[in-house]
């Protein structure tokens, strides 16, 4: 009866459901989105009952469109936005706080006050740069600012999770993570995939609150989904893996040198080094791309970009210029070019390669002649100029050139953004059939798990290109604008340098 993998895909702006065949086609799926809480400057917050209420609904409505039961689902995977950070108590379920996303900028203060001991080791035993975006300090600030959860947490009745572990411990009563999501905590050693004390010493986090770390395609499962849940009956969480390595699995970057970028709220990109870590000299993160099972854990770089699709529902929700995402392409294209408009989205900081909290977002080279198209066409430009900090940095701590770029996530529905993005990294951009590529990495991780599908070969069959965009600007044209950019974004560091 095992026909069909499910897959929960909570992300940053929505929550939805899906449901994938063997040969990796959509079967159902349903999508809601959820609000975006900022209560000041630099916080951004969810509600998690919000997200909780949603995770039910996309379950229960893709699977009665489709006819699908629990029954015949052989199991279910999560991915999630990774960093974002939830505690709640283990014997009401409430959440203390709201949801504390990845987005947010409100530790910034105490993340520069860290000794240079502990950003060293941090960075060794990690591999993440010490910042605002990643969740030990967001955590510690929940701790030190939200009444009883410090002295819940040392009892432990308070328990810590990204969003995985909050979906899993509603969905199965256990309280767990996998590789991915907890080394992005800043907690988690990258070599022996533990928590480590040290760190905790450091943050001051009780190790009671912390969840249990499994294999991201656990055959030995997660927890088996209540009855009176979602999917009505006993199905078990097999996979899980942070959304960007989800999209990485998606795309069958199994290989050492295969990549991936996704364009979501934010960007990331996302280079397979196998079982070597590599430790970044040019801004960028060394993370778990995934383990599978007892086997050892695959290694990646990682470029994140916070701010790019969220840049086009700036222009949508703050300035009204667009009234859907989906008309900034038609926009865009009324002009060739930017007219010389450069745009900056840093609204959270600039993540890799700068790694500057402080800096703010920034709109340069305006005249008379600039108008709404001018910065449509500009925003579109921004997410391709920073993908291209991300690959700059990536084939510097690589040693490798990138000849294909593969892609996914929302903003690839949009073909001149995509066309671009070619033109400005001077290689073709490959958009596979399954666009949805999250959502079928944790399909996979889960199938893999339970025996649905065999091993990674198998996956790799399932991978069809679906649209490809080929460079059309000359070297001299690229690398014009290329340092026009560079400029522009030091207007932002100058600015942040102001306070």
């Amino acid at each position: 009866m095992n026909r069909y993998v499910g897959a929960i895909d909570q992300g940053t702006t929505s929550t939805r459901f899906m449901v994938f065949d063997h040969a990796g086609g959509v079967v159902a799926r349903h999508q809601l989105e959820h609000e975006q809480i900022m209560p000041k400057p630099g916080w951004v917050e969810h509600d998690p009952m919000e997200i909780w209420e949603r995770t039910n609904t996309v379950v229960r409505t893709a699977l009665t469109r489709a006819g699908v039961t629990a029954v015949e689902l052989a199991a279910v995977g999560v991915t999630n936005q990774r960093e974002t950070t939830l505690v709640w108590n283990r014997h009401t379920g409430r959440p203390y706080y709201n949801a504390i996303v990845w987005q947010d900028t409100r530790t910034d203060r105490f993340i520069a006050d860290l000794a240079d001991e502990h950003v060293d080791m941090i960075r060794k035993r990690t591999g993440l740069r010490p910042a605002p975006y990643f969740s030990g300090g967001k955590l510690r600030w929940i701790l030190d600012n939200v009444e009883g959860v410090r002295a819940d947490a040392e009892r432990g009745d308070a328990l810590f999770g990204t969003v995985d572990s909050w979906l899993i411990w509603n969905l199965t009563g256990v309280h767990v993570t996998d590789p991915t999501n907890a080394s992005r905590t800043m907690l988690m050693d990258l070599r022996t995939l533990r928590w480590d004390e040290e760190l905790l010493r450091v943050f001051d986090i009780p190790a009671a609150m912390l969840p249990a770390i499994a294999p991201s395609a656990n055959p030995a499962g997660y927890g088996t989904t209540r009855s009176d849940g979602p999917f009505g009956g006993a199905v078990t969480i097999a996979g899980v893996l942070g959304d960007q390595q989800a999209a990485a699995v998606g795309q069958v970057c199994f290989r050492p040198g295969e990549a991936k970028n996704t364009y979501g709220t934010g960007n990331f990109l996302m280079l397979n080094t196998g079982a070597e870590i590599v430790e970044s000299t040019h801004g960028l993160l060394t993370t778990v791309a995934y383990q599978f099972g007892d086997d050892a854990p695959a290694y990646a770089l990682e470029g994140s970009i916070a701010v790019t699709g969220s840049a086009v529902q700036w222009l949508r929700d703050q300035l009204g210029i667009i009234a859907g995402a989906a008309q900034i392409e038609d926009m865009a294209a009324q002009v060739d070019d930017s007219g010389g408009v450069y745009f900056v989205p840093a609204f959270s900081g600039l993540f890799a390669p700068y790694w500057r909290p402080d800096a703010r977002g920034a709109v340069v080279g305006l005249s008379r002649y600039s108008n709404n198209a001018h910065l449509a066409r500009a925003t579109l430009e921004s997410i391709a100029y920073q993908t291209r900090d991300v690959v700059e940095a990536m084939q510097r701590d690589a040693g490798t050139r990138l000849s294909t770029l593969r892609v996914d996530g929302g903003v690839t529905v949009n073909s001149l953004a995509m066309q671009i993005q070619a033109d400005l990294l001077g290689v073709p951009v490959s958009r596979p059939v399954v666009a949805e590529t999250t959502a079928l990495g944790a399909a996979y991780a889960a199938g893999l798990a339970a025996g649905f599908w065999a091993c990674t070969d198998e996956l790799r069959t399932n991978w069809h290109e679906d649209l490809r965009w080929s460079p059309t600007w000359s070297d001299a044209e690229r690398e014009r604008g290329y340092r026009r950019w560079l400029k522009a974004v030091e207007r932002t560091l100058d600015w942040a340098e102001l306070d």
